[in-house]
């Protein structure tokens, strides 16, 4: 093994990690993040990615782009979950060959390749790895808490526990055994409109990772310590917690869409802890009666905000043509400001940021928590589910809209999570968490110990 200690601790090497992210914004930066982070311990970064959602190889001089031949996806929408399983199939099922034609190109050529790194949502590539031996990795995109919930439901599907809910069940607290700090409320939105497809990909993400050399995980262990017991017991994998990605290189922008930066000169004219950022990501799409119930909602609290309008989500819309008459010359006077897409770390570090109302993804929760903002949560699907969970009920670092998009409760939220002793007292529990989340990158913390063990896994490959 070709191998040097530097001055600085990094170990130089000639290995290489082959990376496989899955196409869609929420993995392909998180994904990214991690290369740059193995990037910075010595080891060359090999990408292969399909041609729909290609990242920016100029982005990223320093890593090898190799585009999966033949394999595109881009001609499958996915602004609701029936494509997004779709998609997830289409990929697997049609991306085997290729990937591995990629991979065995590789191999041939010598290049040095200590293991392979994938998304968990690329299941079906087990097969792959073991039949050329090359080492898979996988890295999980979401909580341990999101993934625990998953690795339940085959059981509890086989069970006969997901079925038509009634109207009182889909109001009831009640937790859901083995699928804890879910509550029966929850599972209409946690399986998406099409429970026997979603609990079937569940299964398959699960089942794939089982094999899988290791497992690589975006959260840090004082975050979900309590998770941590029933994960080791279940899967006995290899664990590494090096979260939060984002926090080793601060700088370091992955977005695949163009962000707006002319609203850091507005947040600049705030008063501390003053304004609500509002973005429910890259997927998550709404009815035009819900937008406009957001738009009221926000503009009743009388409470500074910044909003993200992902041009067409809003359903039927290219982009703000819902909003009523004279609704933008409400909020002109400096007490609004709308974008298409931001800079989010950017802004939630920003100290006129008092609150993030959000679809609860893992990156947004991880982010919010880094800076030390408290939520508002609006989950739609899977995993947002029981991020919103953890961050309402276990963390007591936010609040859960229960109505789904109602005015009235939008503004009381809103006051509740900005300007109440409830919201004081969230502040106070969320930036604790982001002290433990900066001493776990130190040296001796947690994800510090973790990446070192880490890169001592991979060199053992």
């Amino acid at each position: 093994m070709d191998l040097t200690i530097t001055g600085t601790g990094t170990v130089q090497t000639s290995r290489v990690v082959v990376m496989l992210p899955y196409p869609l914004e929420g993995h392909i930066n998180p994904m990214l993040q991690l290369a740059n982070i193995l990037h910075s311990k010595g080891f060359s970064i090999t990408v292969l990615h399909t041609r729909f959602n290609a990242p920016n190889p100029t982005n990223h001089p320093h890593f090898n782009f190799i585009p999966i031949p033949g394999v595109a996806g881009d001609d499958l929408p996915v602004s609701d979950t029936g494509n997004l399983i779709r998609l997830m199939h289409v990929l697997n099922d049609e991306c085997l060959g290729p990937v591995r034609d990629c991979l065995e190109r590789l191999l041939s050529e010598d290049a040095g390749v200590a293991c392979f790194v994938t998304d968990a949502q690329w299941f079906a590539v087990q097969k792959v790895a073991d039949g050329l031996k090359v080492p898979r990795v996988v890295y999980w995109t979401s909580s341990v808490s999101a993934f625990l919930s998953f690795s339940a439901v085959p059981l509890l599907r086989h069970m006969g526990c997901f079925r038509r809910f009634s109207d009182e069940e889909k109001k009831s607290e009640a937790l859901v055994t083995g699928l804890e700090p879910l509550k029966v409320r929850d599972l209409s939105k946690f399986l998406t409109s099409d429970p026997e497809g979603a609990s079937k990909l569940m299964e398959l993400m699960v089942q794939g990772m089982k094999p899988a050399q290791a497992v690589i995980w975006n959260t840090f262990k004082e975050l979900e310590e309590l998770q941590l017991v029933n994960l080791h017991r279940d899967f006995p994998n290899r664990h590494f917690l090096i979260g939060p990605f984002h926090k080793y290189f601060p700088a370091l922008s992955t977005s695949l869409l163009t962000r707006d930066e002319n609203c850091i000169s507005w947040l600049d004219k705030q008063a501390p802890k003053s304004v609500l950022y509002v973005s429910f990501g890259s997927l998550a799409g709404v009815e035009e009666s819900q937008f406009l119930e957001i738009a009221w909602g926000l503009a009743n609290s009388k409470q500074p905000f910044l909003w993200v309008v992902r041009p067409g989500s809003v359903k039927g819309s290219e982009w703000l043509e819902p909003l009523p008459d004279g609704f933008l010359e409400r909020i002109a006077e400096g007490r609004g400001y709308i974008v298409k897409w931001a800079p989010q770390r950017k802004i939630l570090a920003h100290h006129s940021i008092g609150g993030f109302w959000t679809h609860s993804g893992w990156n947004s929760t991880l982010e919010s928590v880094c800076e030390g903002v408290p939520m508002i949560c609006s989950p739609s699907f899977g995993d947002q589910l029981p991020n919103a969970r953890n961050v309402s009920d276990v963390w007591k670092i936010g609040v859960e809209l229960r109505n789904g998009f109602e005015r009235g409760e939008i503004e009381s939220v809103i006051k509740r999570v900005m300007v109440d002793e409830d919201g004081l007292e969230m502040k106070d529990r969320i930036m604790n968490l982001k002290e433990k989340a900066n001493l776990c990158l130190k040296k001796g913390g947690s994800s510090y110990s973790s990446l070192e063990d880490l890169v001592k896994f991979i060199l053992s490959c």
